[in-house]
This record gives C-alpha cells, sequence and structure tokens, in this order.
C-alpha cells in the first residue's frame, strides 16, 4: 500500500500564466528593451536546457540563496544574449532583480484545476503527500501563496540537496526526510527523464503527468492528476 506520493512541482502542480517568455518581455519593455515574446521564450528554454543541474553540492545553506539567483540570472542572460539583445539593458542585474523577485510572488503562476482535489483525496485517504523538485528556495513562499503549502508534510529541492533529478541522491534525501521505503513511495511528475525514469532508476514507482498531446509508450502516464487519482489509488 502507498505510504506517500512525491510530487514535482512546476508543470506538475502549478504552471506559469501564459508564457515565461510573456513575463520576460513584460519587464524587459520596462527597461526600454523589446522582442517578441515567443523569440524570447524559444531562447530562454533553449538556455534552460543548456544550463547544469540547479544544485550546489558542498554549498554552505547561508551560500544558497546568492547561488540560486546567480544560475537564475546567467540563464537570462543567455537567453537575451541569444536574441541579441543582452546590451541593451541599462543595469541587467537590476532589471533581473525585479524578474526574480516577481516569480516568487503568486502572481506569475496557477494551480492546475485537478491538483486540489486530488491532493484532498490523497489526503484524506492517509496518504502522505511530499515535494520532490528541481527548483530553488523560492518554492517554499509560491506554495504559500498558492495554497497548495499545507497539503504537504515536506518539500525536498535540488538546490538544497545537492543534487538535481534524475540524480538518485535526491530521491535519496526525499526518503530519509520523510522516513519512508522505496516500496511504499510513488512519484508523480511531468518530465520523462528527470522524474518517471529517475524513479524507476531507483526502484520507485513513477506516473508521468503528460497533460500535453504527446505519448510516451510502455509508460504509466496520465492527462490529470484525478486520472491518476481514480485507476491506481482508490
Amino acid at each position: 500500500m502507498t505510504k506517500i506520493i512525491f510530487l514535482d512541482a512546476v508543470g506538475t502542480l502549478f504552471g506559469v500564466r501564459g508564457s515565461v517568455g510573456e513575463i520576460y518581455q513584460q519587464f524587459a519593455s520596462q527597461w526600454g528593451v523589446d522582442v517578441s515574446p515567443v523569440t524570447v521564450n524559444q531562447a530562454f528554454f533553449k538556455s534552460f536546457k543548456a544550463a547544469p543541474p540547479m544544485a550546489f553540492p558542498g554549498a554552505e545553506s547561508t551560500q544558497i540563496p546568492d547561488l540560486e539567483f546567480e544560475w537564475w540570472c546567467r540563464v537570462a542572460a543567455e537567453t537575451y544574449q541569444k536574441v541579441g539583445l543582452l546590451e541593451q539593458f541599462s543595469d541587467f542585474r537590476s532589471f533581473f532583480g525585479e524578474l526574480y523577485d516577481y516569480f516568487a510572488t503568486v502572481s506569475p503562476w496557477f494551480v492546475y484545476p485537478d491538483v486540489k482535489p486530488a491532493l484532498t483525496k490523497w489526503r484524506e485517504s492517509g496518504i502522505k503527500l511530499a515535494v520532490l523538485s528541481n527548483f530553488d528556495s523560492r518554492l517554499y513562499p509560491v506554495l504559500t501563496a498558492l495554497k497548495l503549502a499545507d497539503f504537504f508534510s515536506d518539500v525536498t529541492i535540488s538546490t538544497e540537496v545537492g543534487a538535481a533529478k534524475p540524480d538518485s541522491k535526491i530521491f535519496a534525501a526525499a526518503l530519509q526526510k520523510c522516513n519512508c521505503t522505496i516500496e511504499k513511495t510513488v512519484h508523480i511528475g511531468d518530465s520523462f527523464t528527470a522524474d518517471y525514469k529517475g524513479a524507476i532508476n531507483v526502484g520507485i514507482k513513477a506516473f508521468l503527468l503528460n497533460r500535453n498531446t504527446v505519448s510516451q509508450p510502455d509508460v504509466n502516464q496520465f492527462s490529470s492528476l484525478l486520472d491518476c487519482l481514480n485507476s491506481y489509488f482508490i
């Protein structure tokens, strides 16, 4: 019987309103920098995918907030470098500081409609819930702002562990924190590599939350948490 469910955060519990490109351009226009949001969005995801894992092994806990900021600042700088506009910012770090703080608030995010009903049913059935994410420490205020924090007994993030999914170390850290065995654990997330394969590779039962039309053959996948709930946990 499942004792605990680990859930990914962005793309699983909540998503970005509109697009990252739209938000980036909203802030950039205030600095006199204009470009198509679609162009910025494409450049962002190329930069994001090319970046190293968001994890800082060996770092002191007091260093982590600064390291997180620098990691994202490099991604943003690469984004605007790709579209040839980085030099147009009079003070890129100040621009990025405003953008970074904005993503720690409720404003850029929305909770998927299937999330709270599924979490409520799982909690009522006695299943423990925890977040396992490659996000940074802004996740804590975001979960609170989105009224999700109370559903979860634990939150494990890559920047604090020093390893990012699909690395087995982050799954081991989450299991240890929650004092739970692999046999009674399930992981649900929207990334085939980081979430599904990462969990499977350490022996954790996994489900792929596939909110788009792309299909992965021979994979336990669902289009919503409620479908997953009704098929395997009721």
